[in-house]
């Protein structure tokens, strides 16, 4: 009697032989998957130029609001003008002095030119007449350089912003001396759109980035702001070092990022998602999936005949929670991504159902992995 009910049939009536277990499958497509890091940056002004006071005088005002938007032109502070008014005033005196000695050598030389030809005076004579014209037209052209410069002085007496942006905060109060042997800085003004951000990648990171792509496809950058959100403009790389920082083994990094409501400053620090290159015809395959042995990383796939098979990867980039992997796999493969501890060996029969459709089962299994001990 005990023989006979040891030779029962088991509960799924096949003579006691368990069915093939059952694993989750993801079906795999190659695709271009963008190489990201998270990184931390900080923001800089994309153009920042110092005001300063070109031409020695007294500050009378300040005429913009500290904090405020400029355009380029804008006038930012007045210096007492009177000074170079006078200077502007010397200079015409003396290009009116010049010209009329220009007129009174060229009436000399016209008529030397006329009586030379007829031998009334000496060559000498003629010659000093020539050369007095000359130095009449040299004074006179040296006069009206000296008025144009000393309208340009004038014009300095309103300072005006170089660029579009931001004005910055006065550093001179009204009634200082100004310009005097040094020009004084008077404030800076910050062109923040765009803005630049200023990261680093390892030059590991960046030598795989670029073994794995072929130099082309989008480079982007996405920030992060500090409440966590995701900020609404996404930035362009534009600038890679060329050096390898030898205190750090870091390559300096930048990207060009829209900011078009003024919602970043520079000098913010944030975090960022860079896409540092791309890689084409590849293949995104979850942590789980991947085993490792001496041979190297494999995964398991289900063949048309429902058995589990072994395919040695290239496991070398780690996105997130997915190996990006470029070779050892094909186009329509069921790479098995839970309940691979199920699979002994390769060759083993496996029933496949979709990865949503196992992870049920997989929550179920998992207590019985570790059961109490009673």
């Amino acid at each position: 009697m005990v023989v006979a009910g040891c030779s029962k049939q088991g509960a799924d009536g096949q003579g006691g032989q368990m069915p093939p277990p059952e694993v989750g499958v993801q079906t795999l497509q190659p695709a271009t998957i963008p190489l990201q890091r998270d990184l931390v940056g900080r923001l800089s002004a994309f153009r920042s130029a110092d005001v300063r006071a070109r031409v020695p005088g007294v500050l009378q005002r300040r005429v913009y609001e500290e904090g405020s938007d400029v355009r380029k032109g804008e006038v930012l502070f007045l210096i007492d003008p009177a000074p170079l008014q006078a200077a502007l005033g010397q200079a015409k005196a003396s290009q009116a002095t010049a010209q009329a000695n220009y007129a009174n050598a060229k009436s000399a030389a016209d008529r030397a030119r006329k009586l030379i030809g007829q031998k009334f005076i000496s060559q000498s004579d003629y010659d000093n007449a020539i050369a007095a014209e000359r130095s009449a037209a040299a004074a006179l052209q040296a006069g009206r350089a000296a008025v144009d410069a000393a309208e340009i002085n004038l014009g300095y007496a309103t300072v005006r912003s170089p660029i579009d942006g931001r004005a910055g905060r006065q550093q001179v109060t009204e009634g200082a001396l100004v310009g005097q042997g040094d020009a004084t800085l008077l404030t800076t003004v910050d062109q923040i759109d765009p803005l630049y951000v200023d990261f680093s990648a390892s030059a590991d990171e960046l030598a795989a980035a670029r073994r794995a792509s072929d130099g082309s496809g989008s480079r982007e950058v996405q920030v992060t702001l500090p409440d966590g959100s995701v900020y609404s403009h996404p930035g362009t790389l534009d600038f890679t070092a060329d050096v390898v920082d030898p205190s750090t083994g870091a390559v300096a990094l930048r990207a060009r990022l829209p900011n078009p409501e003024h919602q970043l400053l520079p000098g913010t620090f944030v975090k960022l998602r860079a896409t540092l290159s791309e890689q084409r015809e590849a293949y995104r395959i979850p942590q789980t999936a991947v085993q490792r042995d001496a041979q190297g990383a494999y995964v398991f796939v289900v063949d048309q005949a429902g058995k589990a098979q072994r395919k040695n990867i290239d496991a070398t980039q780690l996105d997130g929670s997915d190996w990006i992997v470029s070779s050892g796999v094909s186009p329509g493969d069921r790479v098995i991504v839970s309940g691979v501890q199920r699979v002994m060996q390769p060759g083993q029969p496996v029933t496949a159902k979709p990865v949503e459709a196992a992870k049920p089962d997989a929550a179920q299994a998992a207590p019985a992995t570790a059961p109490k001990q009673g």
